[in-house]
């Protein structure tokens, strides 16, 4: 726990002091490591008899957290999107 936070807080120090430099391609890399991690995560789900087993007991449940979960995303990001944006002309 204290390794996942204390490897956040380095990178937000180490952004803070490169915020001026040009890190454009710095997008494309966490896109790919995060494609390379769910395909990782997919590979471990996968290979777990356990997971692949149960599935047909949590599949309604993992489907209703998914829904949710992405509808939830979507409302909070619209709202924030109207807050921030939606007000034109002053």
């Amino acid at each position: 726990m204290f390794t996942i936070i204390g490897l956040m807080l380095t990178g937000m120090l180490l952004g803070y002091f490169l915020r001026k430099q040009n890190l454009g391609k710095i997008h494309k890399a966490i896109t790919v490591l995060i494609w390379l991690l769910l395909f990782l995560l997919g590979i471990e789900v996968g290979g777990n008899e356990q997971i692949v087993k149960g599935l047909h007991t949590i599949g309604l449940e993992a489907l209703i957290l998914t829904i949710g979960g992405t509808l939830g995303s979507v409302i909070a990001a619209w709202i924030l999107w109207k807050a921030l944006y939606g007000q034109k002309g002053g």
